[in-house]
């Protein structure tokens, strides 16, 4: 197979490659023009999504900077996803909260 296009940055794949395995067609101006917003087309269903952070009530934290050793650091983030969590856990246990 000849590649003719340019390719995309990075993977060697051709804007002709891409177009080849693109399920999501060019759209038209036809498109556009027809086009409506989702709360027009669908008014109860948009009452319902919730946008923005979510209320937190009594559980609510306060964000700060906190300086900490690179140890101390390095030892929660190789705990893995919550780490944050848990440097807030153990400061609880540690003031007997």
């Amino acid at each position: 197979m000849k590649r003719t296009a340019a390719k995309t940055k990075g993977k060697g794949y051709t804007k002709a490659d891409l177009d080849a395995v693109s399920d999501n067609p060019e759209l038209t101006e036809a498109d556009f023009k027809k086009a409506r917003p989702f709360a027009e087309v669908f008014p109860e269903l948009a009452k319902t999504i919730k946008r923005g952070r979510p209320t937190i009530g009594a559980t609510a934290k306060t964000q700060l900077t906190l300086r900490l050793d690179e140890e101390v650091v390095s030892a929660y983030r190789k705990t893995g996803t919550g780490w944050q969590s848990r440097i807030n856990k153990d400061l609880r246990k540690a003031r007997g909260l």
